[in-house]
């Protein structure tokens, strides 16, 4: 099958395969969205540089079983790092956001989403919405959604070698 072109012939041959790559498209746009409103969310309520990371981690470990893995993540890695943490956290959901927008890098945005959701969930954080993010993150890095609308396309074929633009 030939590759996807924004071509009045390319939607009249390939119909489905235009519904789906427009569909999937605009599911990485909500997804890009969701982590530019957690990016200002947490920059206006100033997460980058007071403790309400080490406050929201320290109520969900009060939430959890003493015993359970969550507890132990959060004991042990979350809460002593906090303060990075939410460093990485918001900012990552700026360039997350910002890549998913502009198609550069999007497989390599979209695992370091999945990296950040399954972080999530192992802080206890977890809830039905996240399955189909890790879901959607996956299929992200499967297909080539960067060179379908974005600027991975054009920069891969500047640099063929470069892993983030494929």
């Amino acid at each position: 099958m030939k590759t996807f072109e924004w071509k009045r012939e390319y939607f009249k041959h390939y119909p489905l395969k235009t519904a789906g790559v427009i569909l999937f498209l605009s599911c990485r746009y909500l997804f890009a969205l969701f982590f530019l409103y957690g990016f200002w969310h947490k920059l206006v309520k100033g997460w980058l540089w007071n403790d309400l990371m080490q406050f929201y981690f320290l109520k969900r470990l009060a939430e959890l079983p003493a015993d359970s893995f969550q507890a132990l993540y959060l004991q042990q890695f979350a809460i002593p790092l906090a303060f990075p943490i939410a460093w990485i956290v918001t900012v990552g959901e700026l360039i997350i956001g910002i890549g998913l927008i502009f198609g550069i890098a999007v497989r390599a945005n979209a695992a370091f989403a999945l990296f950040l959701v399954v972080n999530f969930a192992a802080g206890g954080y977890y809830n039905l919405s996240l399955p189909p993010f890790m879901l959607f993150a996956l299929l992200m890095i499967i297909f080539p959604s960067g060179h379908w609308l974005g600027l991975d396309r054009i920069l891969h074929n500047k640099y063929p070698a470069a892993i983030w633009f494929k």
